[in-house]
């Protein structure tokens, strides 16, 4: 049986170094990795899928939960023959990489978590996630892209960045988007799996982020047993394309200790 989901694999070769695995945001899809499938998958296995509704992955309407997707990316990982893993989330991809951990944590040799936060959804965002998904149904997805865009990435960011997010946000299906609104509005509380987490993490979180503020990333930090903090400058919500190169000598740097 093929998988479900969509994917890039890149040097699945025999290796010494740990095998890493994105997981993209929303209303993104695999493309955003593309820095990091670039300077990473040189040396060692890179898995980025295209989450359920997002990309070239099928869409499920409705509402998905966040551990609807994170069953798919470990029935991927069970097709690839991946038995362990560095698994990296960016927003929803965070938390869809902490419900990874929470129901298969014996597969996770260390957890990168990007502008990402940990607590259940408030009743007012439960109330705006599905205002939000209805508006999408009703509208399609490109003036709430050209809304958010420059909260995505700040205003500054190269005009080809922006370019290419724009792009990844009119292109993602809006029943897609919806259902995993609709899913993410109802996600648990991860805080105490975090304060037990049994692995190294790294806390990213671009300096300029106000969906997901550095105080959210220090939080983390100061919860995790074992974990980094790496603020990126001049970088907002998804500093992994903002300013790859930061970005990547973080990571590069958590990778390397996970190896040795």
């Amino acid at each position: 049986m093929p998988p479900f989901l969509a994917y890039d694999d890149k040097n699945p070769g025999i290796s010494s170094r740990v095998p890493l695995v994105l997981v993209h945001g929303h209303p993104f899809d695999r493309t955003m990795w593309h820095p990091q499938l670039a300077e990473f998958a040189a040396g060692r296995r890179v898995i980025a899928p295209d989450l359920r509704g997002y990309g070239a992955s099928p869409v499920t309407p409705g509402t998905v939960p966040l551990a609807r997707h994170a069953q798919d990316i470990t029935g991927l990982l069970d097709h690839l023959g991946v038995d362990t893993c560095v698994l990296a989330g960016l927003s929803m991809g965070g938390q869809i990489v902490m419900e990874c951990a929470a129901r298969s944590g014996d597969r996770i040799r260390g957890l990168v978590l990007a502008d990402t936060f940990p607590a259940a959804e408030t009743p007012e965002g439960v109330r705006s996630r599905n205002a939000m998904a209805d508006r999408l149904l009703a509208e399609g997805m490109r003036g709430y892209a050209d809304e958010v865009l420059e909260k995505m990435v700040a205003p500054y960011a190269d005009p080809e960045v922006k370019a290419h997010v724009h792009r990844m946000m009119t292109a993602t299906s809006p029943q897609g988007a919806a259902a995993a609104l609709r899913g993410r509005a109802e996600r648990p509380d991860y805080r105490d799996l975090l304060a037990r987490l049994p692995v190294p993490a790294l806390v990213v979180v671009g300096a300029d982020d106000t969906y997901t503020p550095v105080a959210d990333a220090e939080a983390m930090h100061a919860a995790l047993p074992d974990s980094a903090l790496h603020v990126v400058e001049g970088a907002a919500h998804l500093p992994n394309l903002e300013r790859p190169r930061e970005f990547n000598r973080a990571l590069g740097e958590f990778l390397a200790r996970l190896d040795g």
